[in-house]
């Protein structure tokens, strides 16, 4: 394969094109009004008319009602606790069920997410969807158990 130099360099087939030169007499085909059409604000030199401006219209983002977000509808929801909490719980099992009849958990909740935030002393067995490695670590280092469901 041969060297490529500087001068062999050019741009891509179809990926410059010449500028306009506008207002350069009626032949050129951009003469007279500079491809700015005949009255209005466009036509003036330094005004711009502003973001989503429709020519007067009502613009869309004013057209268009105004939506606060959306519902997920195959959101789970989790009960979460922490393992810091569970002692003052005085539970020997730990579940959703039996954290429903101690705390104030909402109906929507369907499996219990365990977090590592705290220190437990007592052995207790958790059955949860999901523990944390470091809430597991901790568990079973006071003599617990930990179960998936």
């Amino acid at each position: 394969m041969s060297n490529i130099t500087l001068t062999d360099l050019k741009p891509a087939e179809g990926s410059t094109s010449k500028s306009k030169r506008v207002g350069r007499g009626r032949s050129s085909g951009h003469g007279k009004t500079s491809c700015r059409g005949h009255n209005g604000e466009g036509q003036r030199s330094g005004n711009a008319s502003k973001r989503g401006f429709e020519g007067g219209q009502m613009p869309a983002y004013r057209r268009l009602p105004k939506l606060k977000g959306f519902q997920v509808y195959s959101k789970v929801n989790y009960a979460q606790i922490n393992v810091g909490r569970l002692d003052a719980l005085g539970l020997k099992e730990v579940s959703l069920d039996s954290l429903k009849e101690v705390l104030t958990i909402h109906p929507s909740c369907v499996g219990l997410r365990v977090l590592g935030n705290g220190e437990i002393k007592s052995a207790v067995t958790v059955k949860a969807s999901y523990v944390t490695p470091s809430a597991k670590e901790k568990i079973e280092a006071a003599g617990g158990k930990v179960e998936l469901v």
